[in-house]
């Protein structure tokens, strides 16, 4: 619960004792009250159940000695109007709320500041927009500028590799006439009247005091009294520009990549957005990309799946040979290392090459003999497994 709740709600009147009952008076009411709105007696009614919370709330208060003693003090203290300005007792001096929080004579009772940070963090919360007790409000400052996005396709071989390219936008930028400050070249903005440069300003509503940015300088602390005829007083006008964007090796399809301060300028001076580049990888006509692997496919002939041979296939730098063993099924995968793509430690992945042993179609009469000799002189596949259960329904 908030520290507003224990100056609003009267816990004492949802549990319906006075504020003298004792704390075995406090148990039962809560106890009778409690089981006469508990959801399991009250099934489907909403109303039951609120009530069931709201006395369950000022339980938890008013049943434990030190939250009741606190809770009670504070609704003295706002109940008493102690916290209006210039409030006064009955021929007494203004009250000072400072007093409340240590800035008041040594000796002071130290159940209000002097004994520990209990009320000032709870009066914190509620006194200049959560701010520390009586500390000053800041001005906010020229408002940053907005983000902005946009989309570059990069080549395959050049996000592996990493590049630097011309990026060109039209999007806002800072006004050259001004130099983002939004006043007429001569002149420059002046302090506001309202804020006096704070960028705040205060009112008070009763019991409370309410920051808020101020209307007239939108919380900055100047305006422009003779705007910038290019940019009319932002700061920023809408060009074309074009930045080097370096996209580092191993960059991948899908990845974003932020320049801090590239975005948007901020209105009259304010720190600028950043610029957000989504990276598209145009597909490869032979390899592929899984994590920092390349992935290539080469077809192989059946005899040299059965026989074995030395392969030579490219890379995205140049060749490499790699080395096929006598009986290579298809599908087999082998790996040159170091032919992938540079990790962000340095160390490069690997190019790995799925074989695809190609049946042909049609073979001419001299093969089809020698495949037919062939196949008289090998030993039959291993199938007894797939055999036996064929058989089984024979």
């Amino acid at each position: 619960m908030s520290s507003k709740d224990w100056i609003e709600k009267d816990y004492y009147a949802t549990l319906g004792v006075q504020k003298s009952a004792s704390s075995d008076e406090v148990k039962k009411s809560y106890r009778k009250l409690a089981r006469e709105s508990h959801p399991d007696h009250n099934p489907g009614d909403p109303q039951a159940e609120e009530r069931f919370k709201a006395v369950s709330e000022a339980y938890a208060i008013l049943g434990d000695e030190a939250k009741r003693r606190e809770y009670d003090e504070m609704r003295s203290l706002f109940g008493s109007g102690a916290f209006r300005r210039n409030a006064r007792g009955a021929g007494g001096p203004p009250f000072d709320a400072s007093d409340l929080f240590g800035g008041g004579a040594a000796g002071g009772d130290r159940r209000f500041g002097g004994g520990g940070p209990g009320f000032q963090d709870l009066f914190s919360s509620i006194f200049s927009g959560g701010g520390a007790a009586g500390g000053p409000s800041r001005a906010r400052g020229p408002a940053k500028g907005r983000d902005i996005e946009t989309e570059v396709a990069l080549d395959f071989g050049d996000a592996v590799h990493g590049v630097t390219l011309p990026l060109t936008l039209r999007a806002p930028g800072v006004c050259d006439t001004c130099d983002g400050s939004g006043a007429k070249p001569g002149t420059r903005p002046v302090t506001c009247p309202v804020c006096h440069g704070a960028g705040v300003t205060t009112r008070n509503q009763g019991s409370f005091s309410f920051s808020e940015p101020c209307r007239t300088c939108q919380g900055v602390g100047t305006v422009v009294e003779e705007k910038c005829p290019e940019c009319h007083g932002t700061g920023g006008v809408t060009k074309t520009r074009t930045l080097k964007v370096r996209f580092p090796a191993g960059v991948a399809d899908g990845q974003r990549i932020r320049l801090a301060g590239r975005g948007e300028p901020g209105e009259r001076g304010g720190p600028a957005g950043d610029l957000f580049v989504h990276v598209k990888v145009r597909p490869d006509e032979l390899f592929g990309r899984t994590g920092d692997d390349l992935t290539l496919t080469v077809p192989i002939t059946f005899p040299e799946a059965v026989l074995g041979t030395d392969l030579r296939v490219p890379t995205l730098d140049g060749t490499v040979t790699l080395r096929v063993p006598p009986g290579t099924p298809s599908g087999r995968v082998l790996r040159a290392r170091g032919k992938g793509v540079t990790r962000r430690n340095g160390q490069p992945g690997d190019l790995l090459v799925t074989l695809d042993v190609v049946v042909p179609a049609r073979v001419s009469d001299e093969a089809r003999a020698a495949l037919e000799a062939f196949a008289e002189q090998s030993p039959p596949a291993a199938r007894e497994h797939l055999d036996a259960r064929v058989r089984r329904f024979s």
